[in-house]
């Protein structure tokens, strides 16, 4: 019995199978389109999952426009405009990087260079935004009273969500005592203390009657959370387990906790494909400037971090889709 083996028709040529080439790739395209295809049913998988869970939860999933509001050295309540400016950042840097690849085909080794550096300074841009975006996140804007049953309270006036340190007052009402300088207390473990305690918020709102209490639940008619009256939010406050301040994996001042569990994840990971995109195009812009690809007579390199960057740029179109404007 015989073997035969496939020789490829010259030494240079990777492919096997008589240098014939698949929908006439190379084998470095090829295989970062399989990586790409890879990686784009992982993500699949993920948004699924949250999908669904969203549906789970839709009466208590927290409202975009309520969470993403902020814009940097700004006050104010500007929902979404920085989430769409990211957004911009992150496309526009795709143009670049096409920008490139065409000057690549073309030997233009300047112009490849320069739109490279713009698509690296458009990526660190937007990771930075999402970094800053990160930290409002986790610190809040409000603060909100987590109850006994798992409800999240939340302070409104006038029909628009309050923060604690518009309407709390007084000394904190507990035994805990702040960690200074000049008490000298330390504490070598346990829970953060909140700057407002639980016993300091009721009293507090029982003399402010202007404000109200409001749940994470919506109003699938209104689309809008549902507030209680008086006596019902102070029945409410009565259940109160703990001040919440922004949100982590095991509490959200938003609303229901997944939803940061999933924010934190998926936003996370594909923040984490950004950054290796942004030192993937720094290695081949070093490599552009030293003319390593001038000598090799081609930039197909700078065309195959160009795909990678475009699928990371068409992820984010899905994530942002599905996190801020569904």
């Amino acid at each position: 019995m015989e073997a035969n083996i496939a020789i490829p028709s010259d030494g240079k040529n990777t492919w096997s199978g008589g240098g014939v080439r698949p929908f006439g790739a190379s084998y470095g395209k090829m295989m970062m389109w399989f990586f790409i295809v890879s990686d784009a049913l992982t993500f699949s998988a993920f948004l699924a999952a949250y999908g669904l869970t969203r549906f789970k939860f839709i009466d208590s999933w927290p409202i975009a426009d309520e969470v993403f509001t902020h814009v940097p050295f700004i006050h104010g309540n500007y929902p979404m405009y920085y989430v769409a400016f990211m957004t911009f950042i992150l496309i526009f840097s795709s143009v670049t990087m096409v920008l490139a690849v065409d000057a690549g085909h073309k030997m233009q080794k300047s112009k490849v260079a320069w739109y490279m550096f713009a698509t690296i300074i458009g990526g660190l841009i937007f990771v930075g935004s999402q970094a800053w975006e990160w930290n409002t996140f986790i610190n809040g804007s409000y603060g909100a009273v987590k109850t006994t049953n798992g409800k999240v309270l939340q302070f409104v006036k006038d029909g628009h969500q309050i923060a604690l340190s518009d309407f709390v007052v007084g000394e904190r009402m507990d035994d805990r005592v702040t960690k200074t300088k000049l008490n000298g207390i330390w504490f070598e473990s346990g829970e953060t203390v909140p700057e407002y305690s639980l016993a300091q918020i009721t009293a507090s709102y029982n003399a402010d009657p202007s404000v109200q209490i409001r749940i994470e639940k919506i109003n699938l008619d209104t689309k809008k959370k549902i507030i209680l009256s008086r006596e019902k939010g102070l029945e409410e406050l009565a259940k109160g387990k703990m001040v919440v301040n922004g949100a982590n994996l095991q509490a959200n001042e938003y609303g229901n906790t997944i939803f940061a569990d999933f924010f934190f994840f998926i936003t996370g990971f594909h923040g984490f494909h950004v950054l290796s995109g942004i030192v993937l195009n720094i290695i081949i812009f070093f490599n552009v400037i030293l003319g390593t690809y001038e000598k090799r007579g081609h930039y197909e390199m700078v065309e195959k971090v160009g795909l990678y960057w475009h699928f990371v740029d068409l992820v984010w179109v899905f994530v942002f889709t599905f996190f801020y404007l569904v």
